[in-house]
């Protein structure tokens, strides 16, 4: 008997306490050493851990997580979310306020002592100095200290262990010097150091919490757009309803001016709806009875009656601010080089202090000097840069990737699309509007064309291809009447064959009659070339495997389509365009769109090895797709990118979704990933460089002229701060 396989699961968890990227690398180590737990990974920027596992408790991943020296709680809403990043910078802020009062006291009595008048032992002035730096050392830097105990208690070291160290040797030294008689009068004590590196580091923590909030501030508008209540018509009268409260069925009345609550069909009336925050759309979209409506769009005109048909998490607002939290808790992989880096960090700093206090003091520069060195490299080599330049990045790129109408479902594809050098277009649907209609009808000998019509459409009525959709369509138009069909058969990308009163019919490319030893005379191919030429595909009929004509048809160009093509050829990017259609037809669609790489007659089956093929020379593709049949391919590619006016499999299958189906999106999309990689370069740059030169330069004790241990602490909590600024600036990307 076998055991029941337990489906693969992802659970958020909010973890508190983290304060550097060491401390990402130890909570992603507690996590992945238990047992289900397929992988983990934990971003410094949100603070959240997603658990990919198979049957693991919740209370199993929070205690691991406290063994560790963290706190973590199951991710309840971004409501609660923002209400707790509110109420941990109201004690940031508080805390600050303390430390800095006191600190300003402490520097003014260490530097003005004469105002406290002659006749005052320095001794005094040391144990007033002693009684204000004990509050901003151990309640205002009470986190810091339980953090470093955290972290000893599991044998680590984090950025806390560095502050902690730095100011409480500092603090002792100058307690030891204050109350234990040294026979000299002129004592120097460092509690203004310990005191405004605490203050200091609270002020750049401070600053880092209001600038890291802003990082989700995507996810919080697009929370803003679901409204409280909705208009619910029962009886004919409208009753207000708490949102929470639809039930699918339910009709609901939109008034001009409203948001709309949740998905839904129009039943009665019409109206103009701004979709603009989830599409990145501009100008309203029309619309009447029988169109769907999306929650958490506008309503601006008209009043109308729509039936709700999805609601709670099914809505496509629930499916975006999901993706989007999911794609913010990612990690590109060139985050986990900073990872890696940041792990074994601290503890190298505790080495380079320890030697750098030693041959100080062997070379007898005494071991005050000695001291404050150590001081000086413990405090400015914190780690929080290298923690923060990634995932602030990411999240802050995918965030603006949401307002713009681009849903990047993860840091990995952001980093993939910047590197891609060529982009593989698929023409139906995607590049042309996906309606094509028939154009012409040239039926062979003793035909009729209405007879051809109505014999192609009889044997199409089956399929589901958009060319048979669209014969079927023309025949409907012409009202014709069809004839029932047996023996239905669907050659995928070649055509259908069917049996109509006893004869057999052929539908297709040539391909279609070959397999089924089907004949095409030369007259019917005569005008085969005129058509393709202008870019229409010739349908071939046969019946009982002889020729009776051909019907061509024509799927006009999107309106976007060549200048999304220029968008991305100015990008340098290799554009290819493939397609089931023959040679000739997707040639002539090629040079519409100034393409010069068509791949035809492409089966469906055979596109994801196409990617492949270009990707086995060392090309990095990007494919744009939105059918059934593009989703191998999409997932073949380096980046899939799917329209959201394609199949629900083609959206799975993508990394990217552009939401409102604009071919200028894709463009942007690459755009936006290339700058947000900048940025993320410009942050590791920053990050390491910051503290490889600035470690050599505190060891040797070059800062120390200039207030060397507050001098470090406002550098590195500077560092943190541009860092985080920097990633911000991806807010202000446009298309």
């Amino acid at each position: 008997m076998t055991k029941t396989e337990h489906p693969m699961q992802t659970l958020t968890l909010s973890i508190e306490g983290m304060s550097c990227a060491a401390c990402v690398a130890r909570v992603e180590d507690a996590l992945k050493t238990i047992p289900g737990v397929a992988d983990a990974q934990v971003n410094f920027a949100t603070h959240q851990a997603t658990v990919h596992h198979k049957a693991v408790l919740i209370d199993t991943l929070v205690n691991a997580v406290s063994n560790a020296g963290y706190e973590a709680s199951p991710h309840i809403s971004e409501d609660a979310e923002q209400t707790g990043r509110t109420i941990e910078y109201g004690k940031l802020r508080s805390l600050f306020t303390v430390a800095a009062i006191l600190s300003a006291l402490i520097m003014a009595t260490g530097m003005t002592r004469t105002l406290w008048g002659a006749n005052i032992p320095p001794h005094h002035i040391h144990i007033l100095l002693f009684a204000l730096a004990t509050p901003v050392q151990f309640f205002c830097g009470w986190r810091f200290l339980k953090g470093a105990w955290a972290a000893l208690r599991h044998r680590s070291a984090d950025m806390n262990s560095l502050i902690a160290a730095g100011t409480l040797a500092a603090y002792f030294y100058s307690a030891a010097v204050t109350f234990i008689p040294l026979g000299t009068q002129n004592i120097q004590t460092y509690f203004d150091t310990s005191a405004m590196i605490i203050t200091l580091v609270l002020l750049g923590r401070l600053l880092e919490t209001r600038a890291r909030g802003q990082t989700s501030s995507a996810i919080r508008k697009l929370l803003d757009l679901r409204p409280k209540t909705a208009h619910i018509v029962r009886n004919g009268r409208d009753v207000e309803t708490p949102v929470e409260h639809i039930q699918v069925g339910d009709h609901i009345r939109v008034r001009p001016g409203e948001n709309i609550p949740v998905d839904g069909l129009i039943q009665n009336g019409q109206s103009t709806i701004d979709e603009s925050m989830l599409t990145g759309e501009a100008l309203p979209v029309d619309k009447q009875q029988g169109d769907k409506v999306i929650g958490g769009t506008r309503n601006t005109t008209g009043s109308f009656i729509f039936k709700a048909t999805q609601i709670g998490a099914d809505t496509v607002l629930s499916q975006i601010i999901d993706l989007v939290r999911q794609a913010q808790g990612s990690k590109a992989p060139i985050q986990h080089l900073a990872d890696r880096v940041a792990s074994i960090f601290v503890p190298i700093i505790f080495v380079i202090a320890l030697l750098t206090c030693t041959l100080w003091w062997i070379f007898g520069s005494g071991i005050e000097t000695a001291l404050i060195n150590a001081v000086v490299v413990l405090i400015i080599a914190c780690p929080c840069a290298m923690g923060l330049a990634t995932p602030t990045a990411i999240a802050v790129g995918t965030g603006r990737g949401a307002q713009l109408g681009i849903l990047i479902k993860g840091g990995d594809v952001l980093e993939n699309a910047h590197r891609l050098n060529a982009i593989v277009l698929d023409k139906t649907g995607t590049l042309t509007e996906g309606k094509p209609t028939v154009t012409d009808i040239i039926p062979a000998e003793n035909y009729h064309p209405d007879h051809i019509l109505k014999l192609a459409a009889s044997a199409e009525k089956g399929s589901e291809h958009p060319l048979g959709e669209a014969i079927v369509r023309a025949a409907q138009e012409a009202s014709l009447s069809l004839h029932p069909t047996t023996d239905f058969e669907a050659i995928p990308g070649v055509g259908v064959a069917a049996t109509i009163d006893g004869q057999r019919v052929v539908i297709g490319t040539p391909r279609a009659h070959a397999q089924h030893n089907a004949s095409i005379s030369d007259r019917a191919k005569y005008p085969v070339e005129k058509l393709e030429a202008e870019g229409k595909t010739a349908v071939f009929i046969t019946v009982n495997d002889q020729p009776a004509g051909l019907i061509a048809i024509s799927d006009n160009l999107k309106a976007d389509a060549a200048q999304a093509v220029r968008d991305l050829q100015h990008l340098d990017l290799e554009i290819s365009l493939v397609t089931g259609d023959n040679a000739r037809t997707a040639k002539a669609i090629g040079q519409q769109l100034n393409i010069d790489q068509v791949i035809a007659e492409v089966l469906p089956q055979d596109k994801a090895k196409k990617i492949a093929q270009l990707q086995n020379k060392n090309i990095n593709v990007g494919m744009v797709g939105d059918g059934i049949n593009d989703a191998p391919a999409l997932a073949q590619a380096n980046v899939g990118i799917a329209l959201s006016s394609g199949t629900d499999i083609a959206i799975e299958s993508a990394g990217m979704i552009l939401m409102s189906g604009n071919l200028l999106a894709i463009a942007t999309s690459i755009r936006l990933s290339r700058q947000t990689m900048r940025v993320i370069r410009q942050n590791l740059f920053w990050a390491f460089a910051y503290n490889t030169l600035l470690i050599p330069i505190a060891a040797l004790g070059l800062l120390n002229p200039l207030g060397g241990p507050m001098l470090a602490a406002a550098a590195m909590a500077l560092s943190s701060v541009s860092v985080v600024t920097n990633a911000l600036r991806l807010k202000r990307f446009s298309p």
